[in-house]
């Protein structure tokens, strides 16, 4: 089984876009106090070095969501398996994703962040999938557009496989097993 196809953005690649967009946050928020909210499981990775990244002080707390399941495709139901552990009233907030594609998920973690009142509320995502977005979504921070394809790697998994890798790669879902 040879799953893994094209790799859409290498690691030199993705340390570049990280470094920039640290740089892009840091000189935003120089001043305040800021909060990365990291959403796992995809972000994990994304967040560690992002974090690395940026230059004034950040507290970390995270949040647990499920759209996909094990599948290729989001459902579009939201579930929040984890929710923050800190208030985020009057915070300057910035939410790390590793990939939007519909935006379904994003957006209703937005809705439900904003009724809790924070200074600000900014969304840094290392992969924005072009043409698929239902809802639009202002990603402020961005490291890269790509294909709608499915993808794989820097912390996105297919059913938890694939995590690990150090790049972003096309998975070929013709070659997955039935789950």
């Amino acid at each position: 089984m040879d799953t893994l196809g094209t790799v859409l953005v290498t690691e030199e690649q993705i340390a570049e876009a990280v470094t920039r967009m640290g740089a892009e946050i840091s000189a935003d928020y120089e001043g305040k106090e800021l909060l990365l909210v990291g959403i796992l499981k995809g972000a994990f990775l994304t967040m560690a070095d992002l974090a690395r990244a940026i230059q004034v002080p950040v507290e970390f707390d995270f949040m647990a969501v499920s759209s996909y399941g094990d599948a290729t495709k989001s459902s579009g139901v939201v579930r929040i398996l984890k929710d923050l552990d800190q208030e985020i009233s009057d915070r300057h907030v910035v939410i790390v994703e590793d990939i939007v594609d519909t935006g379904l998920t994003l957006h209703y973690l937005l809705e439900n962040l904003r009724v809790r009142q924070p200074a600000s509320l900014e969304i840094a995502a290392l992969l924005v999938k072009e043409g698929i977005q239902q809802i639009p979504i202002d990603v402020k921070y961005r490291g890269f557009d790509i294909p709608p394809d499915f993808v794989v790697g820097y912390g996105l998994d297919y059913a938890g496989l694939f995590r690990n890798l150090p790049y972003v790669t096309v998975l070929d879902e013709s070659d997955l097993p039935e789950i």
